[in-house]
């Protein structure tokens, strides 16, 4: 299966290259007013994809607040809408977070530890794909000033807990870790992680989509 990532658009009209399958891992808009995602939904209507998964971001205070917005984005696009929740397409397993470690009280925010751990340990075993806002710490979770901010929790489960990990892990929310990392984990099993974030930190869209096949 070929597929494509994208992450963090913010309102851009990304173009999307032909493939089985669209990821889209959060943040497609400010605020998730109406309007935004109004536009999202155009926008996701016409993306090329046979198939098209996505999630929400911190961005996406509006479907936080009223999640009905998001189901009836899914329908009226023939896509796959996820919030702690999994689906399969064609014989691939998914499952999809918009969590996030506490940021400014932003949507699908959760304290580090005891409070957001739960929705980690939500993630089944043997997954083709796990979708999460953001990154592990220490993979593709860089900021400018060489600081790495990912989550220890969602790290600990994936990298850890979990004996059958996902093949792929999907995230962005950290503009500037865009790109490719492999998590090795200590019992040689690996995990390809995609920073797909499509902006830069002037929510400018200077990243290519990631390609990848399952």
């Amino acid at each position: 299966m070929k597929c494509v990532a994208v992450s963090d658009i913010h309102m851009h009209a990304v173009e999307t290259p032909p493939a089985d399958l669209l990821i889209v891992a959060g943040d497609m808009t400010m605020r998730g007013k109406p309007s935004e995602l109004a536009w999202f939904k155009n926008w996701l209507a016409k993306q090329p994809q046979r198939h098209k998964v996505w999630i929400a971001g911190n961005h996406e205070l509006g479907i936080e607040d009223d999640e009905q917005q998001a189901w009836d984005i899914a329908r009226e696009t023939g896509s796959t809408y996820l919030n702690d929740s999994a689906c399969e397409i064609e014989g691939k397993k998914i499952w999809g977070s918009p969590i996030t470690p506490w940021f400014f009280d932003w949507a699908y925010n959760r304290h580090r530890g005891a409070e957001i751990m739960p929705h980690w340990q939500m993630i089944p075993e043997g997954l083709d794909i796990l979708i999460t806002h953001g990154p592990p710490r220490g993979y593709v979770d860089i900021l400018m000033d060489g600081s790495h901010v990912g989550c220890d929790d969602l790290l600990a489960v994936v990298g850890e807990k979990l004996e059958r990990p996902p093949k792929f892990l999907i995230c962005g929310h950290l503009h500037h870790g865009y790109g490719r990392a492999t998590l090795q984990r200590a019992d040689g099993k690996s995990i390809e992680v995609l920073n797909a974030s499509s902006c830069n930190e002037e929510y400018q869209p200077v990243n290519a989509p990631l390609l990848f096949e399952i």
